[in-house]
């Protein structure tokens, strides 16, 4: 990592955070975004005590036009880009028979169009470098979720998307990784959206029992060095992506009944 160049969008918290960090530590130079600019400029302050080099850019990548200002604002500070993490993403927390389907549209755009934007924007960059292009996916990308109609499609989007691309940039020497994490503490269920849009502030799963944001961002530093295509972490993950795979009937049993007893949602 020493001396690359390491932009991930959603930088200001959870896994975003805690790879600015990882990736920092090991040499790399840092480009976040981020919509909230005390959060960024927070985030900014500490990476610069920690003596890693690093840059902000404010916006929203599921905004065409601040994916590509991000981009050129990272190669004008750093002169290149050889790793980009599309880490930026948002929830859901309802029913679709109770959602607006203005939620689910939401999700799309920051989840699946904001990678889309981001990564066509740096793609010459990438492809310059022979880098990495990671996607920060989820088990929900691999087993709908009930409750998260609008999440799952933009994930399973977002698997789709990365694996025809992968195959695409195959003769041009550029990697990309999709990671699944798991069940992770981060910010995002906090942030999730209900049905009507708002934000549920607050996170109806035991945060404490979840594997770190740190952990996460070190696997994922593991795997972007060892040009890796992809990954799921937590031993629940694991076993869902494999029983989903083998036993999809008894696993819609089996998550329904899991999310009812946790959330009672259902």
């Amino acid at each position: 990592m020493k001396d690359t160049v390491v932009l991930i969008t959603g930088g200001t918290s959870g896994i975003g955070r805690a790879c600015a960090f990882e990736f920092g530590r090991a040499g790399a130079h840092v480009v976040i975004t981020g919509r909230d600019a005390v959060k960024l400029a927070v985030t900014i302050a500490d990476l610069t005590v920690a003596n890693i080099k690093c840059h902000a850019v404010q916006g929203d990548v599921g905004i065409s036009a601040d994916a590509n200002r991000a981009v050129v604002e990272t190669i004008t500070t750093f002169g290149r880009l050889d790793v980009l993490i599309n880490n930026a993403g948002l929830s859901m927390r309802a029913k679709f028979a109770d959602a607006d389907v203005k939620v689910l549209e939401q999700l799309m755009q920051t989840n699946f169009f904001g990678t889309v934007y981001i990564t066509k924007a740096a793609l010459p960059y990438l492809l310059a470098s022979k880098g990495t292009i990671v996607g920060i996916s989820s088990i929900a990308g691999y087993r709908g979720l009930p409750g998260r109609t609008g999440y799952s499609a933009s994930k399973f989007a977002m698997n789709g998307f990365l694996e025809a691309l992968r195959t695409e940039l195959l003769p041009q020497g550029v990697n990309v990784l999709t990671a699944a994490p798991g069940f992770t503490a981060s910010n995002i269920r906090h942030t999730a959206l209900l049905a009507d849009g708002q934000t549920q502030n607050d996170t109806p799963r035991d945060e404490e029992k979840m594997m770190t944001s740190e952990e996460v961002a070190h696997h994922l530093r593991r795997a972007v060095e060892k040009r890796q295509r992809s990954f799921v972490l937590t031993n629940e993950g694991k076993l869902v992506v494999f029983l989903n795979k083998w036993l999809p009937g008894l696993m819609d049993k089996m998550v329904l009944n899991k999310f009812r007893k946790e959330e009672g949602e259902l």
